[in-house]
């Protein structure tokens, strides 16, 4: 079970999780800021392939949400900052069928409207379970402050 309470995080981290797919995977913001975001979900019976382990498209999806939003966070909540994923790499290296599992994303290089950032997913144990690297596109209707 998720044990500790998340870090207060902006309005617009509670609407994601509550929207479309993001409820669907039910996972939980952890922590979110300027560059980076970590996500936590409490592997589930959903979330299991036909052998019993977590399914891979359950860790891309987490490795795009979390690589995502650490690169559409900006301090002042009146800044709505939204992307698309242009391209999307993941690499499985472990598998678990339950517990609590970590999802951790990275801006590596941003530009004025494109930005890339690496993530890993990380059992209770500290085992790396996936880790990807993509690119994204700010949305034309995103608000994108100059030297954000």
């Amino acid at each position: 079970m998720l044990n500790k309470q998340p870090a207060a995080l902006p309005d617009l981290a509670y609407q994601l999780m509550e929207t479309g797919y993001h409820k669907v995977l039910d996972y939980q913001h952890y922590d979110w800021g300027l560059g980076f975001s970590t996500l936590k979900m409490q592997v589930l019976p959903k979330h299991l392939n036909m052998a019993g382990v977590i399914h891979g498209g359950v860790l891309t999806g987490l490795l795009d949400i979390a690589c995502a939003q650490s690169g559409i966070y900006f301090p002042d909540e009146q800044v709505v900052r939204r992307s698309v994923t242009l391209s999307l790499t993941t690499t499985f290296t472990g598998q678990c069928s339950g517990g609590v599992i970590t999802a951790t994303g990275k801006v590596r290089a941003r530009g004025r409207k494109i930005y890339n950032a690496s993530g890993e997913i990380k059992d209770e144990q500290g085992n790396l379970l996936a880790f990807g690297e993509g690119t994204f596109r700010y949305r034309s209707n995103a608000t994108i402050p100059t030297g954000a």
